[in-house]
């Protein structure tokens, strides 16, 4: 019986979805595996993902706000559930696979360092290239699972490496995810922003209030509606020319005044001086690192290092950083 729940869930999907949507029988794995009797392949990516230690962790890593004084600003546990929000309600708008679209925002940020973009800056500058949506594959297919990874399938893993940078997610349900990520992080930076008194409504450009809207609410009612129209029975996910450009301007203004802003330096700062040093002390002190980070690393110190710091959440850091440096009282 529960095998018939499966497949009734395939067939369902070639009579449900858009032709253009990603089917999950069609699925593939690095690692052939013996399916499951009720999830369908990317029901079972979605749970693997949820269930996982790098997810688990995002709930004490920095979205922007490094160590915020409240209970309310989000941290990348709280982005990615937003994420996989507004892009099933894209997904189900346009009939597309509703289960791959939440793997794929379940999945998209577990790479993202501690202290947000400024620690994924700090490892970049120590060993020459390092981007979060790379090291999201890496752990997926390699530091969870005692080196074997998740083994997901390729569709959830394309979706997680493009979902940023210049590449195209093959599927329509990556592309959604893609744009709705960028969505979901604008419209909820604002609203905490807000919150964190950093910005004003007022403050927001002309075109981006009177195209997208001034709440957050509004911003995202207008931004999702407007990629189902313009993307309907289309090939490609897109928003419509008027939006895209209101949405460009969005962000331009969002790294002026809040991601680069000089209200957050300080604290940035902070977190980069506490990353460059803990890796220095790995480097002279390889004795103290996890002995699986290195036999995953293949015996590379450099790269045993740059995992380990990656997964390491705000809170672990700056305690390990308090243990090494910091005298007891």
């Amino acid at each position: 019986m529960p095998q018939l729940i499966r497949q009734r869930s395939e067939e369902e999907e070639y009579l449900r979805l858009s032709p253009l949507a990603a089917k999950s029988a069609e699925a593939r794995r690095a690692r052939e595996e013996e399916e499951c009797g009720i999830r369908t392949k990317f029901q079972r990516d979605r749970d693997r993902i949820l269930h996982s230690k790098p997810f688990r962790r995002l709930k004490h890593k920095t979205q922007v706000y490094i160590a915020p004084t409240g209970d309310h600003f989000r941290t990348r546990m709280t982005h990615s559930l937003e994420v996989a929000q507004i892009c099933r309600t894209i997904g189900r708008g346009l009939r597309l696979n509703e289960d791959l679209i939440e793997a794929i925002s379940l999945g998209h940020d577990v790479g993202h360092t501690p202290f947000g973009h400024v620690g994924e800056e700090v490892l970049a500058s120590i060993v020459g290239h390092f981007e979060h949506n790379e090291q999201s594959i890496r752990i997926l297919t390699v530091l969870t699972g005692n080196g074997k990874g998740l083994n997901l399938t390729e569709e959830v893993l394309d979706g997680i490496l493009n979902h940023t940078g210049p590449g195209v997610p093959k599927t329509l349900e990556g592309q959604v995810v893609k744009t709705g990520d960028r969505i979901a992080y604008l419209c909820h930076d604002f609203d905490d922003a807000l919150r964190a008194g950093l910005l004003k409504t007022a403050d927001l450009p002309k075109v981006v209030r009177e195209v997208i809207g001034s709440t957050t609410s509004e911003m995202i009612t207008t931004m999702v509606t407007d990629m189902i129209t313009a993307s309907e029975g289309k090939e490609k996910i897109c928003l419509s020319p008027e939006v895209a450009a209101a949405m460009q301007e969005f962000r331009s203004f969002m790294f002026e005044r809040v991601y680069l802003s000089e209200a957050l330096t300080e604290e940035r700062n902070k977190g980069r001086l506490i990353l460059e040093i803990l890796f220095n002390y790995y480097q002279q002190h390889p004795e103290i690192l996890p002995p699986e980070f290195l036999e995953w690393a293949q015996g590379d110190l450099q790269l045993a290092i740059t995992d380990y710091i990656a997964g390491l959440t705000d809170n672990y850091a700056i305690r390990t950083f308090k243990h090494f440096f910091i005298p007891r009282e």
